[in-house]
């Protein structure tokens, strides 16, 4: 009964089985009328004009579109679509997310829906995690995209401001999520038309998103923000971190044991939250001799002294965060176990780490622009995503970005073999398992992934593995500038490979080794030619067919001898035969050295093995002192070992504790996407503001001067307005019009009423005050446009408008940042406050536009210009 239900109610297999009817069957029928095509770029412009001039929908060309993209991709880069391939470039198209397991060829595949969304000329961006993925993709698919007539660019932090243009000018631009919503921030605060990186007419048409899950999920809980300098002493963090050392960590309250916290400090990790105690707020008061720590002026010290508690007790050196050679606190991506350079935690918490690792403290910062990616990525006309793990968060996905989640068929079937999760009593009993298990399958000449968590656990067991004499590669985040090649070779005989997470990594493990890395690789090194050149492709396809030639082909390339030419094709021999050997030995072995917080990435993990068909296994090795397991596993179950009289050495295999550990896992998604939803809820609330601020702030930028004109007429009409209501309320009578006070507001923004008779407004209805007031106030415009002349007026309110909106808005951002960091306590008062912040969030952003107008009207009349 349920195979039926499952059948009839199996929509994904439905919606393939669409496509597949619609898109795939009649591209595979004009295959052979495709390989008569002269001129690919010539039929695939035919195709534009269809949709610009002739009015078709993409869905109308979508067909012969991808008909010629195959095609292109045969010709010029030897890589032809699979069949699923065709699927995934429909589903991407459509705005869906793709789940496309590891090794099924994404890269390939998005050139399918940007290609065909590039007809419509207004910019597809292929958003990567990384600028190296970003680079090898523009330069990789540059050659099938060029091939159909196609622009392709790269837009990355290195680039000037004229050629970050140029670049998302192209049809197709490739850049990482992080470059481009800095992009996307800073365009917000340009100056000029000029300045702007994005494409003016059309900044955000049609994105998709690389390692979707990474970006949209896992680093979504960190808006982007971009900050200035702000003033603030940071010597104090150094004092705190001092007195951290002499406080004492004590045990929260728990019902029928203790029914106050002991200590000075108590904290949760689960939620990294830290709680003062009476006694440690005492100690703390007599230690900085204040008298009430949480008095309104001794706010801030309150403040930083929890954030050097979090410091000290919840933020590690080698797991959290890593310190550089420069001496510089970097964080470090707990999921891609990447560093991150330029990035920093908020509220102090960056510099109270430095203060603990004793290293220079950098000046705190003052937000100026700020977005999270789920409202950045909400702002595109359509946007789809790419992934090997997505179906288990589609609810997500479907919530916040309105995209379901399609899995893509993988071209040939899985046969890994997934191995029952160990779980050992103590972290050490776990690790010596893994060395175990690392010693017997190497002594076969397996190659062996080792997955941790964290940067301190990949040094550990590469000690442990030193110890028990087995060669290894470490990659975490020390060693990031290795990372492709190091991953391109973890697929070799005999290779053992320790890697800190494998979320995103967007290298592909090849069984046997990758020739054509290596001789890419070398080529750019030796000689600085660009390995993804056409003629350098053409001389690395004919080596990794070991065509002979291949010679012909290498000697047309400056630089290259006989002696590299025959040592690449003797390594690509090589691979080859040892891509048979592992494939007999039972291809490479994954070993998960702990449980993620998130099923997905240990999903990611394991779909390193077993691609395109190959075979592969995978275990998990788990402890009961693993943070997952610790902080959120069922307690019995060492109770359970306990009674079992069960020592380090002996593991557990019990549905029971894959159970809790499954469990542990849905509790923790739960409250990171509950993290996710709170940010984005708080953010909602900026969004609707950033985006009246935005479009206004765009419409001065980029609009005529008869706008401008009629905007600055406007702001200066409700300034008039907000005046009269504040000093001549219509619900009063007239002797209770405060006069003095509106032309003391008026002369002050607008000179040239010194000499209106506003005594004369008491005779007045509301109505006709208002008249002649603004009267007054058009006739004082048009004598400062005469004064100053057309075009200057309007260069004048260009500037006035962009400097004005643009200082309002950082310091509405900084009250918003004080505001989130105190509306919490709002809730001591049994009032919600998320409530309370949108009422007050409101509240603030009506005063800021009323004070912008004020100034606009300000200085508008009042700026004076230099004589030159």
């Amino acid at each position: 009964m349920f195979r039926v239900l499952n059948k009839v109610f199996d929509n994904n297999k439905r919606d393939v089985e669409r496509i597949v009817r619609t898109v795939v069957q009649p591209v595979n029928a004009l295959e052979d009328e495709m390989k008569r095509v002269d001129n690919l770029a010539e039929a695939f412009m035919s195709l534009r004009r269809r949709v610009l001039e002739g009015g078709e929908s993409l869905d109308d060309v979508m067909v012969p579109a991808f008909a010629l993209i195959r095609e292109a991709g045969r010709r010029s880069i030897g890589k032809r679509h699979y069949d699923v391939q065709l699927i995934g470039g429909a589903a991407l198209h459509q705005g869906r997310i793709a789940e496309m397991k590891t090794g099924e060829g994404k890269t390939l595949v998005a050139t399918l829906a940007l290609a065909l969304n590039a007809l419509e000329a207004k910019g597809c961006h292929l958003v990567t995690v990384n600028d190296y993925l970003a680079r090898v993709g523009a330069e990789e698919m540059g050659l099938l995209y060029r091939t159909l007539g196609l622009t392709v660019g790269i837009a990355n932090r290195e680039l000037q401001p004229s050629q970050k243009q140029a670049a998302y000018a192209c049809d197709i631009t490739y850049v990482t999520n992080s470059e481009l919503g800095f992009d996307y921030l800073r365009d917000n605060m340009a100056q000029s038309r000029e300045a702007l990186a994005l494409r003016a007419e059309t900044p955000l048409n049609f994105a998709i998103v690389d390692e979707v899950d990474s970006i949209l999920i896992d680093e979504a809980r960190t808006p982007l923000i971009i900050s200035g300098a702000a003033e603030k002493a940071t010597d104090l963090y150094y004092v705190f971190s001092k007195l951290v050392r002499r406080l004492k960590k004590g045990l929260p309250a728990e019902p029928g044991v203790r029914t106050e916290p002991t200590g000075d400090y108590t904290i949760e990790e689960k939620n990294k939250a830290v709680h003062l105690t009476e006694q440690g707020i005492d100690k703390i008061e007599k230690l900085l001799s204040l008298k009430d720590l949480y008095s309104p002026e001794n706010m801030d010290k309150a403040h930083m002294i929890t954030q050097a508690i979090r410091a000290h007790e919840l933020y590690h050196r080698e797991k959290d965060y890593i310190v550089n050679a420069e001496g510089e606190v970097v964080i470090v991506d707990e999921f891609t176990g990447r560093s991150m350079p330029g990035r920093r935690y908020g509220e102090g918490l960056h510099q109270a780490i430095e203060a603990k690792e004793g290293v220079k403290i950098e000046n705190e910062n003052q937000t100026l622009a700020t977005i999270t990616y789920q409202n950045f990525f909400r702002l595109y006309r359509k946007f789809a995503g790419m992934t090997g793990t997505a179906k288990t968060e589609e609810k997500e996905f479907l919530d916040i970005y309105g995209s379901d989640v399609l899995v893509i068929p993988t071209n040939r079937p899985v046969i890994r073999q997934d191995g029952e999760d160990l779980i050992y009593r103590t972290r050490m009993g776990k690790y010596g398992a893994v060395v175990g298990e690392v010693q017997q399958i190497h002594a076969t000449g397996r190659p062996i992934l080792i997955g941790t968590a964290s940067i301190e656990t990949s040094e550990q067991l590469s000690a442990l593995l030193t110890q028990a004499g087995v060669q290894h590669a470490v990659l975490n985040a020390k060693f990031e500038a290795q990372e492709a090649s190091i991953i391109a070779q973890a697929g070799r005989s005999g290779t053992v490979t320790i890697a800190t997470n494998m979320a995103g990594r967007g290298t592909d493990i090849k069984l046997g080794g990758d020739a054509e890395f290596i001789i890419g690789e070398s080529i750019e090194s030796q000689l600085g030619v660009s390995r993804f050149s056409p003629e350098v492709e053409a001389f690395i396809k004919a080596v990794s067919r070991l065509d002979p030639e291949a010679e012909t082909l290498g000697l047309q390339i400056p630089g290259i001898t006989p002696e590299f030419i025959r040592q690449a094709l003797d390594l690509q021999q090589a691979t080859v035969q040892d891509h048979e050997r592992v494939k007999e030995l039972g291809g490479l072995h994954i070993v998960g050295t702990e449980r993620h917080e998130s099923r997905r990435i240990d999903n990611q993990l394991r779909g390193r093995a077993g691609r395109q068909g190959d075979p592969g296994s995978s275990r998990f090795y788990v402890s009961f002192e693993d943070d997952l397991m610790r902080l959120f596993a069922n307690d019995r179950v060492v109770g359970m070992m306990d009674k079992l009289g069960m020592d380090d050495s002996q593991p557990i295999e019990a549905k029971m504790v894959t159970g809790a550990i499954e469990k542990a896992q849905a509790r923790v998604e739960d409250r990171n996407f509950g993290v996710r939803k709170q940010l984005l809820e708080f953010d909602n609330v900026m969004s609707k503001q950033r985006d009246e601020i935005y479009a206004q702030r765009r419409e001065v930028l980029l609009g005529p001067d008869a706008d401008i004109e009629e905007t600055t007429e406007g702001m200066i009409s409700d300034f008039v307005d907000t005046q009269l209501a504040t000093f001549l309320p219509i619900d009063v009578g007239h002797e209770q019009w405060d006069i003095e006070g509106l032309q003391t507001a008026m002369v002050d923004a607008v000179p040239q009423l010194g000499d209106f008779d506003f005594e004369g407004l008491r005779t007045l209805s509301p109505a006709e005050a208002q008249n002649r007031l603004l009267l007054a106030v058009a006739d004082a415009f048009d004598a400062r446009k005469e004064e100053l002349s057309p075009t200057m007026m309007n260069s004048l309110s260009r500037y006035v408008l962009l400097q004005v909106v643009d200082q309002h808005w950082k310091e509405h951002l900084h009250g918003m940042d004080v505001l989130r960091q105190g509306i919490g306590l709002r809730g001591y008062g049994q009032r919600d406050p998320f409530t309370e912040y949108k009422f007050e969030a409101t509240n603030m952003f009506n005063d800021m536009i009323d004070n912008l107008k004020a100034d606009v009207t300000k200085f508008v009349f009042r700026m004076q210009f230099g004589q030159a």
